[in-house]
C-alpha cells in the first residue's frame, strides 16, 4: 500500500520543459502519484506528445509554448495556469540548455547570455511568477507550495568549456535558498535537484563520443547513465506531504559521479 503523504491527487503541478528528458521523466511520476499536469516547452509538437502519454495516467493535462527567457510569456503562462487548473501546488523550473564552447578565451558572449537567459532568468521569472500565486494563497487561509529547481552537478565540480552552464547552475542553487527562507512563512518550499549524467536529447552528442562516454562510465560506480525515470521519485517526494519540512535544500542525484 502506498503512503498516503505521497498522494498527489487534487493538487497541480507545472514544468517548465516538461515535454522530454527529466521534466517528462519527473512529470510522468508526478501524474503516476495523481497531480494534474501543466507544461511548458516551446516545441509544439513535443509538448503535445508528452500531452498525449501523460493523459494515460487518467488526470488533467495542459500544455503551453513557453520560452522561459521572456518575462511577458511566463507571467501569462502562469496566469493561464492558474485560471485553468484552479491552482499550482507545485512549480518545477527544469527547462535548460548546455551552453557549451570550443574554449573559455573563445567563449561567444551570446552563449554566455543565451545561457543565462534560459538557466537562470528563466528559474527567476518561473519562481517569482509562481510565488505571487502561492504567497496569495496563503494569505486567504491556504499555505503551501513547492518550488523545484533543476540545477546540475556541474555546479559541484568544473566542466572546462562550459562556464556558462556551472554559473547559471551554481548561481540556481542560490536562488533556491534565498527563496526558501522568504517564503517559509507562508508554507512555500524550494529545493534544487542535481542531476548527474542522464540520458537525453541534450546529452545525446556526448553519449556519440566514445571517449566521453568512457570517461563517465569510468567515473559513476554503477557503470551507467541515469534515465530521466531516475528523477520521478524525488519530483513526487518534493511535491508531496512527506517533504513539507524539506528547504533550502541542493539534492544530488547523479549515481555517485561526484563522489568516485
Amino acid at each position: 500500500m502506498a503512503l498516503k503523504s505521497f498522494d498527489l491527487t487534487g493538487t497541480v503541478a507545472l514544468l517548465t520543459g516538461g515535454n522530454g528528458g527529466i521534466g517528462l521523466g519527473m512529470a510522468e511520476g508526478l501524474a503516476q502519484a495523481g497531480a494534474d499536469i501543466v507544461i511548458w516547452g516551446r516545441d509544439a509538437d513535443k509538448n503535445a506528445a508528452a500531452e498525449a502519454k501523460l493523459k494515460a495516467h487518467g488526470v488533467r493535462i495542459m500544455s503551453r509554448q513557453v520560452d522561459v527567457s521572456v518575462e511577458a510569456e511566463v507571467a501569462a503562462g502562469m496566469t493561464e495556469a492558474v485560471e485553468a487548473m484552479g491552482r499550482l501546488d507545485t512549480v518545477v523550473a527544469n527547462a535548460g540548455v548546455s551552453g557549451g564552447a570550443p574554449s573559455f578565451v573563445d567563449y561567444p558572449t551570446e552563449t554566455w547570455r543565451r545561457c543565462m537567459g534560459i538557466n537562470l532568468d528563466g528559474v527567476f521569472f518561473t519562481f517569482r511568477e509562481a510565488c505571487k500565486h502561492m504567497v496569495a494563497r496563503a494569505k486567504a487561509g491556504d499555505p503551501g507550495g513547492s518550488l523545484v529547481a533543476v540545477s546540475s552537478t556541474a555546479a559541484i565540480h568544473g566542466a572546462a568549456r562550459g562556464e556558462a552552464y556551472s554559473a547559471s547552475k551554481s548561481a540556481v542553487n542560490g536562488l533556491v535558498r534565498a527563496v526558501a527562507v522568504e517564503h517559509a512563512r507562508y508554507g512555500i518550499r524550494a529545493n534544487a535537484i542535481l542531476p548527474g549524467w542522464t540520458i537525453s536529447e541534450m546529452t545525446g552528442p556526448l553519449q556519440a563520443s566514445q571517449k566521453f562516454n568512457d570517461q563517465v562510465i569510468g567515473r559513476v560506480p554503477s557503470r551507467q547513465w541515469m534515465e530521466p525515470e531516475d528523477f520521478a521519485g524525488i519530483a513526487v517526494y518534493l511535491a508531496s506531504k512527506a517533504s513539507r519540512l524539506h528547504t533550502g535544500d541542493s539534492i544530488v542525484i547523479d549515481a555517485g559521479y561526484t563522489i568516485y
